[in-house]
């Protein structure tokens, strides 16, 4: 058997289309005994509206398309909890899909969700052009997570990066350390705020700042940290007393290399992450790293999407967030 129609609901109850349609949208237009036996029927057959459908039908869109830059990364996953939670209290349902951190195909994705016709979009950490999510927001409400902008058509949700960074070197500073070096995210997504942070925090209590390219990824913070211990690693190289990482999944890249390379975390070097994603908070892990309070972002990017779409704000929202350092075991006082 294919899939059951709203005129199989129908059928079965001895009722219109038209009132099965009624009771799927909760309208109080409805007996209590008909609508319970539309339910019933429906139960039976196992039919559940199709969102699509019932959007073009009703020309009134319930579906939010979710871009994740990253599926890989957990931290967004936390993002989208707060986003279906808030989305689902208010009548509304996602459509997720990912761009895998690359611009030509977070295009193909946006283009994706656009086909659904969603009443708007969520871009959580792309790498699209301006020009591209400026063209989207033309016709479609558009909200950023960790991502700036200064469209007025475009609303954002973003945790203080350069703040962020900072409090992982002055934490560093105040157990001692000076030799701390910078895995950064590359273009990825906040890389530059976190990058601009240390630097300045750098500056600031009179050190100089040394940046390695890298990216939010596991293997880039291993492959940075192997450029530089050197490759074998040899005695004539003196490694960093402190690593501030790009981002959790950098830092655990970067635990995994030093231990390859016969060093001890915190012992021989201090390891702090940024995000305080599920994985730092392992117990083997334990990694001090910087909060964002991802949830609660998620929450605020389908409230700016909601808003706008019942017309209930037509300025930009711009919310930043400040984040916290959380202490864990990979950071102690220089050897």
């Amino acid at each position: 058997m294919g899939r059951p129609t709203i005129e199989d609901v129908a059928a079965r109850a001895g009722v219109s289309r038209a009132l099965v349609s009624l009771v799927m949208r909760g309208s109080p237009k409805v007996s209590e005994a008909r609508r319970a036996a539309v339910l019933t029927a429906a139960e039976e057959l196992g039919y559940s509206p199709h969102a699509m459908a019932r959007s073009l039908a009703s020309r009134t869109s319930h579906v939010l398309g979710v871009m994740v830059s990253d599926l890989h990364n957990p931290f967004w996953a936390e993002v989208v909890d707060g986003l279906d939670s808030y989305a689902r209290s208010a009548g509304f349902e996602l459509v997720i899909n990912t761009g895998g951190r690359r611009p030509a195909r977070e295009r193909q994705a946006l283009t994706g969700l656009q086909s659904f016709r969603p009443a708007g979009i969520a871009l959580l950490g792309p790498v699209l052009p301006a020009s591209s999510i400026a063209a989207a927001a033309a016709h479609t409400p558009v909200v950023l997570v960790s991502r700036s902008s200064r469209q007025s058509t475009v609303d954002t949700v973003n945790d203080d990066g350069r703040t962020g960074s900072g409090m992982a070197v002055d934490h560093l500073v105040s157990l001692g350390h000076r030799e701390i070096v910078h895995i950064d995210g590359g273009g990825g997504s906040q890389a530059a705020p976190r990058r601009t942070g240390y630097v300045a925090a750098m500056r600031r209590h009179g050190l100089a700042p040394r940046v390695v390219r890298g990216e939010y990824t596991e293997a880039a913070g291993a492959a940075a940290v192997r450029s530089l211990l050197g490759t074998p690693p040899t005695a004539e190289v003196t490694p960093p007393t402190a690593v501030v990482a790009a981002n959790d999944l950098n830092a655990v890249g970067v635990l995994s290399a030093l231990e390859a390379a016969g060093l001890s975390v915190p012992a021989d070097v201090s390891v702090v992450g940024y995000d305080n994603t599920w994985l730092a908070a392992l117990r083997h892990v334990a990694l001090t790293t910087i909060d964002q309070p991802r949830n609660e972002m998620g929450r605020l990017a389908a409230e700016a999407l909601i808003q706008r779409v019942r017309g209930e704000r037509t300025t930009p929202a711009r919310h930043l967030l400040r984040p916290r350092l959380i202490v864990r075991a990979t950071t102690a006082t220089p050897r």
